[in-house]
């Protein structure tokens, strides 16, 4: 896994520049039929993909903030929880409210302690339904470049206080640990997946990333560590989303013959199923591509959105599954032709995906786009904000408020610094 100081390990960088000549012949397949290849052509637009007006908000991370995560409470307010590298370089993990109309104060998660910071594997924050909140970061352990652990806490107070951090893991080994999606896993109970390097520090092992699985009590006990998948990739973001049918949790697989396409796995009454792709894309990378898949689900419809560049060709994709998971439609191509990727997805009111990713405009410039997608039709692309393709501008995130999509990403100039959208749901009138 890639630390914004240490690693030598490469992402999508390269594959953009190798792919770009293959991209604007790119045909796509639409789940409701045949589409152009991306961008605003002349596929029809249906007037429910329509985004409204896009509003710059006052942040309240200061300069020096990145790796935005954002959450819902159980009030329908929204988390903020972000990084921030203080002028005499320490870090510390914090967060703030919004209720629609301002922020409040600014609170501490976590602060002087030997952090794991990362621009790809980064800290998040979750609401569980009977008020608490949940957080998680990055802790070294002692080991080796790479040995690092899930720190996990709970607040019972909105964030003015914090417990003291839970382990999830039980390996107690100097390995690679992170990449976890957190969930209210019911009865007051905080479930979470990671991917878990214990092979690598494991004498004669194959050294594979694995993917697990475990549970929290209110109490702090751990609860039912699974191991999901015995080979996954070494540090792609997993997703997470709760459907009528059960949990699912998504992520990039990796093959023997060192295939990186999405998979799922879906718990199911007897337990968790055995991982199933979301698509046969086929990508043959023999790297981790730090592009992780994100998912949001209603009632029994996923949407899995996410990066490939198999067949040299560098694309955003989003399925759907209407069962919960089981079985996926053909992907829907989002992107303009020259993705980072970077992705996120989220469900409007009417259980339509709004996706965002970064695409690249030039060498030193990227743009957070956005687009929603009804009946299969992704509608006019928007700009979000302008950033950079460098690892610091990190991963824009989304989360829908009522009849708005609010979007957290981080500029790098003229400071590191993250900032915060608001972008109405409902198109604005013509004149």
């Amino acid at each position: 896994m890639p630390s914004s100081q240490t690693s030598t390990r490469q992402g999508t960088p390269k594959l953009r520049s190798r792919h770009l000549a293959a991209l604007a012949t790119q045909l796509v397949f639409l789940a409701c039929g045949r589409g152009d290849a991306g961008g605003n052509g002349s596929t029809a637009r249906s007037p429910t993909t329509a985004l409204g007006e896009i509003v710059e908000i006052a942040s309240p991370a200061p300069g020096g903030s990145s790796t935005p995560h954002l959450a819902l409470d159980a009030n329908g307010d929204v988390l903020l929880s972000w990084t921030q590298r203080r002028p005499d370089s320490t870090v510390a993990i914090l967060m703030a409210r919004f209720d629609g109309t301002s922020w409040d104060s600014t609170r501490t998660i976590a602060d002087g302690r030997a952090f794991f910071v990362n621009w790809a594997d980064f800290p998040a924050i979750t609401a569980l339904a009977n008020g608490d909140l949940a957080a998680h970061w990055l802790e070294r352990e002692a080991g080796g470049q790479y040995a690092y652990g899930v720190r996990v806490v709970r607040s019972r107070d909105g964030g003015r206080t914090w417990g003291l951090p839970i382990t999830p893991h039980t390996d107690g080994l100097a390995a690679e640990h992170g990449f976890v999606s957190l969930w209210d896993d019911g009865n007051n109970r905080l479930g979470l997946a990671w991917l878990d390097g214990r092979k690598s520090a494991m004498p004669d092992s194959a050294r594979e990333m694995t993917i697990r699985t475990a549970a929290i009590a209110p109490d702090g006990t751990l609860e039912r560590e699974a191991l999901l998948d015995a080979r996954s990739c070494d540090c792609c973001q997993t997703g997470t989303a709760a459907t009528a049918s059960g949990r699912v949790l998504v992520y990039r697989d990796r093959t023997a013959e060192e295939i990186r396409d999405i998979s799922i796995v879906r718990r199911v009454a007897d337990g968790w199923s055995a991982p199933a792709p979301v698509h046969r894309d086929g990508w043959h990378y023999p790297g981790c591509p730090v592009n992780g898949p994100q998912v949001a689900a209603t009632g029994d419809t996923v949407l899995v959105a996410w990066y490939t560049a198999a067949d040299d060709t560098a694309r955003v994709l989003l399925a759907r599954s209407t069962d919960g998971g089981a079985t996926f439609g053909e992907p829907v191509r989002i992107d303009e032709g020259n993705p980072m990727g970077r992705v996120d997805v989220v469900l409007d009111g009417t259980g339509q995906p709004v996706v965002s990713w970064l695409e690249q405009r030039s060498p030193d410039v990227s743009e957070v786009l956005l687009r929603r997608v009804a009946r299969g039709i992704p509608g006019e692309t928007r700009i979000v904000a302008r950033t950079s393709g460098a690892r610091q501008s990190g991963f824009p995130r989304l989360v829908v408020r009522g009849t708005e999509v609010i979007a957290a990403w981080t500029s790098v100039q003229p400071v590191l610094q993250v900032h915060v959208a608001r972008i109405s749901l409902s198109p604005t009138p013509t004149p």
